[in-house]
């Protein structure tokens, strides 16, 4: 059997060893210590925008971290994109609010902006009160509408925490994905972009709220000389190993974004004739995405009657990764009572779409291998 092609690898720099190596021989194998601080310069810096990055155990620690501190509690809503992984809303019933879903628009696939404004209309006409915090989501690495979705959240005055959990390096008309809203998480997954093995960060806007992250993040404890909690807390703070392999991955990340994207174009241009396959693509010029997986939809009407899904089976029975995109959430069993505004566009991405293999790792032979195995099911 042909070797497998995974959906997404890790993709090591070879620097990664100097700094975990580091940590061992300076005794730092705690949550804590100079490769966490290190990673967290390297992020802020690449970012820009005067942000400051806190390290944590996950992308889905950031959102909650950021909506405990957005006064996010029992009761309340927040406005959430259906259109994406159960991480970006699980965080809401943490804090004991309300996921309130809004469908993606057909453009970038994300967040509509027409259906984000006739949420919150909708719900304050149904609650007396607005939402308490909107997540769009760059899904796939494709930025959000944020002039539009900014411009909305503005005027209702309501905060934006974006889930750029698969965007670093993505921008909206060259600024960086996770700088627009109050707060923004992001995800350093092994099948990220860049990965610390499992780990993410939450990008602040002042240095007040990352100091109150870290406090939250290290079980609350106060500035006493004994253990004294005021405050719930948790342990949520990044090791000083698994930064360190966020460290050596910082070396390389245009490198892994401009890989995905030469993987991207590969697949566009050997399968621009094959009728039904369209991608997820930038709109315009202001979209620049990172492509950390490619998205297509499958046309069954164009393709004789053949499905994502078949797709998908032969891809797999030639020993190739491919994922379903998300389902969205409010289909989801553990969400479908609550409310969903919106025209049913993140259902028809959910039936036909299919993720590539888009590792920086792949090679030019395991590229072929995906596109000659769909051309020939979808030719023959």
């Amino acid at each position: 059997m042909n070797k497998r092609v995974w959906l997404s690898l890790a993709h090591m720099s070879g620097e990664e060893q100097k700094y975990i190596q580091e940590a061992f021989d300076t005794n730092w194998v705690v949550p804590l210590g100079p490769n966490v601080n290190a990673f967290e310069e390297a992020l802020a810096s690449y970012l820009g925008e005067e942000k400051k990055v806190v390290a944590l155990v996950s992308g889905t620690a950031a959102i909650h971290l950021a909506l405990i501190q957005l006064g996010v509690g029992p009761g309340d809503e927040v406005i959430c994109q259906s259109f994406t992984f159960s991480a970006s809303a699980n965080p809401i019933k943490y804090v004991g609010a309300n996921p309130v879903f809004v469908d993606s628009e057909n453009e970038t696939w994300n967040m509509s902006p027409l259906f984000l404004e006739q949420a919150i209309k909708e719900r304050i006409r149904v609650t007396g009160k607005k939402p308490k915090t909107i997540i769009p989501v760059h899904l796939y690495g494709m930025p959000a509408n944020m002039d539009a979705i900014m411009e909305i959240a503005v005027r209702y005055d309501i905060p934006v925490l974006e889930d750029a959990a698969e965007a670093i390096g993505a921008t909206y008309k060259g600024r960086k994905c996770g700088t627009f809203g109050e707060f923004a998480c992001l995800s350093f997954n092994g099948n990220k972009m860049i990965t610390t093995s499992g780990g993410g960060a939450l990008v602040c806007s002042t240095a007040e709220q990352a100091k109150k992250t870290m406090f939250y993040a290290t079980q609350a404890r106060d500035a006493a000389p004994h253990y004294q909690h005021s405050e719930i807390g948790y342990n949520y703070r990044l090791s000083n190993i698994c930064a360190g392999i966020g460290r050596g991955q910082m070396t390389v990340l245009q490198e892994h974004i401009d890989k995905r994207r030469a993987n991207n174009a590969f697949y566009r241009k050997e399968l621009a004739s094959i009728k039904g396959i369209s991608f997820q693509t930038e709109p315009d010029k202001r979209f620049y995405s990172n492509y950390w997986l490619t998205a297509i939809l499958v046309d069954s009407k164009q393709t004789g009657g053949k499905t994502r899904e078949d797709l998908f089976h032969v891809l797999e029975i030639e020993n190739i990764e491919s994922r379903p995109l998300w389902k969205p959430m409010h289909l989801q069993p553990v969400f479908a009572h609550y409310p969903y505004y919106g025209n049913g566009n993140s259902e028809i991405f959910f039936n036909n779409g299919l993720c590539l293999p888009s590792s920086s790792i792949l090679t030019q032979e395991d590229l072929q291998r995906v596109v000659d195995v769909i051309k020939r099911f979808l030719n023959n």
